[in-house]
């Protein structure tokens, strides 16, 4: 009598590397920077509303289509060293944190997980961000007002030397509560909304299951943060004096009407959905080709 086979070994598991989402966020940046750059001339608009269609028209009569990608070295810097914290605190976290059974952590859990992972890096890649706000301002404003940054270092460099080191954390806590916000709806609802889909037969762990995911997730970041971005680019892009203190920045944009706080959500959530979709198209594809094995339940992991 033939004895049975053995059962095959499990698939090994893959993690991502702790530098895994700052790349693919990176990546994705170099495809959407000129929806943010859009987004941000739309924010700094005071006054009338103005439509998606002028702002481009503007930027092309100003600098020509390159004027699309004015700041890109500090979209960049900027998504190389916040993203890159907010996920390695993320996955490194959620990874202590799930049972030796290998279940999910509650929910909850993983929201507080990406609050603080989105805070640290919000500060940490507030310096990037203000320099990347200013760069792409600049496309608009006439030549003799223009900061003409070289590239994302010299603008903080000049930052540092003629305004203080301080200056380079104006607006941070906006943009620490907007990233914590952010990485909320974006990681903690994508995680949600993949475990959702492939709870049902018709989806796999494949890449149109991401991109489905992230386009939830981006609905849900876009509406959590877009008052508090607006609040941040202000802040970021004004002049030393202009604004006395965040509760009369937030009375003066309210008196603009109740709309003022979603002033380029349409652009935020047209540049937010791809550069989700991207940046986790990418990181997924790096977490299976390049992450890290799991051989054993015991957590032992190996390098590829």
């Amino acid at each position: 009598m033939m004895s049975a086979a053995p059962p095959p070994p499990p698939k090994p598991q893959r993690i991502a590397r702790w530098y895994f989402g700052g790349l693919s966020a990176a990546g994705a940046a170099c495809f959407t920077h000129p929806l943010d750059l859009l987004k941000v001339q739309m924010q700094t608009q005071k006054g009338k509303n103005v439509s998606i269609v002028y702002v481009i028209r503007r930027v092309l009569r100003n600098r020509g289509i390159m004027g699309l990608y004015n700041g890109i070295s500090a979209s960049l810097l900027r998504q190389l060293t916040y993203s890159t914290c907010r996920f390695a605190i993320y996955e490194g976290a959620k990874e202590r944190l799930t049972p030796k059974d290998g279940s999910q952590i509650p929910f909850y859990m993983s929201t507080i997980i990406a609050g603080i992972g989105g805070f640290a890096g919000g500060f940490v890649g507030n310096p990037g961000d203000l320099v990347n706000v200013r760069m792409q301002n600049d496309v608009k404003l006439p030549p003799e007002q223009r900061r003409n940054y070289k590239h994302a270092l010299h603008g903080v460099y000049k930052v540092a030397t003629t305004e203080g080191i301080t200056k380079l954390w104006a607006g941070a806590s906006m943009n620490c509560s907007r990233s914590a916000l952010m990485t909320i709806g974006q990681i903690a609802f994508y995680y949600k909304f993949k475990l959702l889909l492939l709870s049902t037969p018709y989806f796999k762990d494949n890449v149109g299951t991401h991109v489905w995911a992230s386009i939830l997730a981006g609905g849900v970041a876009t509406t959590l943060t877009q008052p508090v971005d607006v609040l941040k680019t202000r802040v970021m892009n004004a002049k030393p004096g202009e604004i006395k203190s965040l509760p009369s920045l937030i009375l003066n944009t309210a008196r603009e009407g109740p709309l003022a706080f979603f002033k380029g959500y349409f652009p935020a959530f047209v540049r937010l959905a791809p550069h989700t979709i991207l940046t986790f198209v990418f990181y997924e594809q790096l977490r299976m080709r390049f992450g890290l094995i799991k051989l054993t339940k015991e957590v032992e992991y190996i390098r590829h």
